[in-house]
């Protein structure tokens, strides 16, 4: 956080307060919101220096995507070409933690920037009353990458986004803890197969009895076409160290599961799930992340979490966020 600069204002979210945050957006200011997800960065998606604001606020590559959060499957058609697939999707997960690629309408009002220069648009309708409304108030498709500067942990509290930003942010929209924790499942059906592009908050088996088999990982050459796809992504500073089953001097470790002994000794100690609930883990992962860093360990040990269920979504993070 740049300490020379004050803190964007924090307001809990109410019809006035949202009502606020929506004329920031209409003057092209930027607004951290809270999804079922996590906290969004939010401005203007038909405004070209708004949304260059959100990847001067975020140091974020211009070739990274960004998704644009709109109130239904009808406003998303307003943007995107809405296909058969598209529309099956949307009638089962929106609203939910589902962004969908869809080719870009031709003409749309969406700046070329949130689609970072390639031919299609990343949009999902949030499950979130405050995101919904604050939509619905602008009256603006708004794009909203995580709140939080590039690379680094995703925010899933008012407080994460305090500390990462300055008078960049107009203000932030406080609502609580986000109750997923994981960004949204991202699906590509901009090709002949769909293709899931970043493992989320929506389970793979869940696209997958809509949609039968679909395709995993980049899937194509060149600029990611989604958020989430870099390499070095969901970053802490402190060291972090995956698949632990040994404790480092002075190394904090992050469990999952029944206690069993491993971790003894470590400098700090949380537990994702004591009971090894998926679910709770991922509600958990950033939030204990953002704790474990702020605390100034000589390393972060995670243990083992199984590549299942909503596990390939965390697993997706760790890996992301171990890279040095």
């Amino acid at each position: 956080m740049n300490l020379s600069r004050a803190a964007p204002r924090t307001i809990q979210a109410s019809p006035a307060s949202i009502a606020a945050a929506a004329a920031c957006l209409q003057a092209g200011r930027l607004v951290a919101f809270p999804t079922e997800t996590v906290y969004g960065l939010g401005a203007d998606a038909t405004n070209d220096a708004a949304v260059a604001a959100i990847y001067a606020a975020k140091d974020r590559p211009r070739f990274n995507p960004l998704i644009v959060h709109v109130a239904s499957l009808e406003h998303a058609a307003r943007y995107a070409v809405v296909n058969a697939q598209a529309a099956d999707l949307a009638a089962s997960f929106w609203p939910g933690p589902l962004t969908m690629v869809l080719p870009r309408l031709e003409g749309c009002a969406l700046s070329r920037l949130v689609s970072g220069g390639l031919p299609s648009v990343a949009v999902r309708v949030p499950a979130h009353d405050t995101a919904l409304r604050l939509i619905q108030a602008s009256g603006l498709p708004i794009a909203a990458p995580s709140a939080n500067r590039s690379g680094r942990l995703s925010p899933t509290k008012p407080a994460h986004v305090a500390a990462e930003f300055g008078e960049e942010v107009a203000m932030i929209l406080a609502a609580g803890r986000c109750e997923i924790g994981l960004e949204s499942t991202v699906v590509d059906l901009t090709g002949e197969r769909p293709h899931i592009l970043r493992h989320g908050g929506l389970d793979r088996d869940a696209l997958r009895a809509i949609l039968g088999e679909v395709a995993e990982g980049a899937g194509h050459e060149g600029a990611p076409r989604s958020p989430g796809m870099l390499d070095k992504h969901y970053a802490p500073v402190t060291t972090l160290r995956i698949n632990a089953t040994t404790i480092e001097a002075e190394e904090a470790f992050l469990g999952f599961g029944p206690d069993i002994g491993l971790g003894l000794g470590a400098a700090a100690r949380m537990n994702l799930s004591a009971d090894g609930d998926l679910t709770e883990a991922a509600a958990n992962l950033f939030a204990m992340l953002h704790q474990l860093d702020a605390e100034g360990h000589a390393g972060i040990a995670v243990a083992p979490v199984p590549d299942i269920g909503l596990g390939l979504a965390i697993n997706d993070r760790l890996r992301r966020a171990a890279i040095r």
